[in-house]
């Protein structure tokens, strides 16, 4: 068998409820924790499901050099696939990747390739990235793009995500917050509910200054939460809807998740729940809405948890996030 040992523990996330984020809400809110798969993130699911489909068509063989862009998670990914199966690989990354994110990628017996300068043309380290996989590919023999902004196995995979919600509500879900980069979790997830005509709508949380869905480019501080280039994997009306979030939001949001939900995830989590904070008041009584959150907030610990990082790039903001939250006990 090709997925075996650690990687059985890939996906079927626990889903909790989130009791105590909003108060005086008349619908269910959950969230799904993708932070516990092994490799930290929901990202273990199309880094395994793209290995795993590579080797089955002979496509990566033993020798076989793995290459790919990544911000982070999908390098973490890819990273304890490919030490898993004894495949070499690297990871091109930027100098916005956090230095926990390159530990861990290097913990697994990567290699990591830093782009230094963004694009000429387009001034964008994603396309550098890309353009520094491409030229390894041709220098390196026997080598293998995942290509997770195109490879369809990136969002067939997280049919598998959207299966599992289902099941943990017998069908019945009428919402769904997912935060949009590759766009191969809201590819997946929305594809599923298409094919099996359920009557979930599905919100699309994207970065302000992303281009995914046509608005203007503009910078952003959080990795892996939006994008500078459009993603193939991209298409016009899987999402029901598109709800922008600022890079402070996603400060709020997972400062809030943390102090009174107790769950310490990552950047676009905290863009989910704000963006369920914007639509709270549209929101059907009795609705069951489930949030995706994407990833471990450990990662993050010099940004979005360091009062010294968020004081210097939005000035006195923790009132934002400052609440008591009173609990009954029995």
């Amino acid at each position: 068998m090709l997925t075996e040992g650690v990687l059985t523990a890939i996906g079927n996330t626990p889903i909790v409820p989130l009791n105590r984020i909003f108060k005086d809400i008349d619908f269910q809110l959950y969230g799904k924790l993708e932070a516990l798969n092994p490799g930290g993130s929901m990202k273990d699911r199309p880094a395994l499901n793209i290995i795993k489909q590579g080797l089955e068509a002979g496509v990566i063989q033993q020798d076989t050099v793995i290459i790919e862009s990544s911000s982070g998670n999908m390098g973490i990914g890819l990273a304890q696939a490919c030490s898993y199966f004894g495949l070499k690989f690297i990871c091109v990354v930027d100098p916005k990747a956090t230095t926990q994110n390159l530990r861990l990628i290097k913990a697994y017996g990567a290699e990591v390739d830093v782009v230094t300068e963004p694009d000429p043309e387009s001034g964008e380290f994603l396309q550098a990235r890309i353009d520094r996989v491409r030229y390894l590919l041709l220098k390196i023999e026997n080598s293998f793009w995942p290509d997770q902004y195109s490879n369809l196995h990136n969002p067939h995979a997280h049919r598998q995500t959207m299966s599992e919600i289902v099941s943990a509500f017998n069908g019945k879900i009428d919402y769904l917050f997912c935060a949009t980069s590759t766009c191969g979790t809201m590819r997946g997830c929305a594809e599923y509910a298409h094919e099996n005509n359920l009557p979930t709508k599905i919100f699309a949380v994207d970065a302000l200054g992303s281009v995914i869905f046509g608005q203007p480019k503009a910078p952003r501080l959080i990795p892996g939460h939006g994008a500078s280039l459009r993603p193939e994997l991209f298409q016009p009306n899987l999402a029901d809807s598109c709800i922008y979030v600022s890079d402070l939001d996603c400060v709020v949001g997972c400062r809030r998740l943390a102090r009174t939900e107790a769950i310490l995830a990552g950047g676009s989590s905290g863009a989910v729940i704000m963006a369920v904070d914007q639509v709270k008041t549209s929101i059907a009584p009795g609705s069951v809405c489930v949030a995706i959150l994407a990833d471990r907030g450990e990662r993050y610990l010099d940004t979005i948890y360091s009062d010294a990082w968020v004081t210097k790039m939005f000035g006195t903001v923790a009132h934002l996030w400052e609440e008591t939250v009173e609990v009954q006990f029995a």
